[in-house]
C-alpha cells in the first residue's frame, strides 16, 4: 500500500510544477494581450486558465481514486469533487484543501465551464484579467494545502 501513495507524491509534485508553468504563462499571455490589444492573447489566457483547473481535477481525481472513495456522479460532479478535498474523510484522510481554497478553485472551475462553453469572442476582458490577477495567490494556496496532505501521505507509506 505504502508504494501506492509514494507514486502519489510524485504525481501531485509532477503536477504542482505543471501548474506553475500554467500560471507563469498564463500572466506572460495576460500581460502581452493588454500591451498589445490582441484577443489572440486573451483567449491563449483563457485557455490556460481552464487547463490550470483541469490540472487540480485530474489531481483530486487521482487522489480520491488511489485513497479508494468514491468518485462524484451526476451533473454536479465537479463541484461535489471539489467539496469532497475540502472535507475530511474521517479514517481515511484529513482533508486536501481548505475551505478557502476550496473557494478561490471555485472561481476557475466555474471559468472552466464557460470555456467549454462559449464562444471565444464573448469571452470577458475583465473576468479574465481578474481570475489571472488572482492566480498567483490561489496556486500558493494549493500548494500550501497539497504540502500539507503529502505529508500526510509520507506518514502513511511509512506506517
Amino acid at each position: 500500500m505504502s508504494d501506492e501513495y509514494v507514486a502519489l507524491i510524485g504525481r501531485l509534485e509532477q503536477t504542482l510544477f505543471d501548474l506553475d508553468n500554467v500560471a507563469h504563462r498564463t500572466e506572460r499571455q495576460m500581460q502581452q494581450a493588454l500591451k498589445t490589444n490582441d484577443d489572440a492573447y486573451l483567449d491563449a489566457a483563457a485557455l490556460n486558465l481552464h487547463g490550470f483547473y483541469a490540472g487540480m481535477e485530474r489531481a483530486f481525481e487521482d487522489i480520491a481514486q488511489t485513497m479508494s472513495e468514491t468518485l462524484p456522479s451526476g451533473s454536479h460532479w465537479h463541484q461535489n469533487l471539489l467539496l469532497q478535498m475540502s472535507s475530511e474523510i474521517p479514517g481515511v484522510r484529513p482533508r486536501v484543501i481548505t475551505p478557502q481554497t476550496r473557494y478561490c478553485l471555485d472561481e476557475y472551475r466555474q471559468f472552466r465551464h464557460v470555456v467549454r462553453n462559449v464562444y471565444t469572442f464573448n469571452f470577458r476582458s475583465s473576468a479574465i484579467q481578474s481570475l489571472v490577477a488572482d492566480l498567483r495567490a490561489c496556486l500558493n494556496a494549493v500548494k500550501q494545502d497539497m504540502q500539507q496532505f503529502m505529508q500526510f501521505l509520507k506518514q502513511l507509506s511509512d506506517e
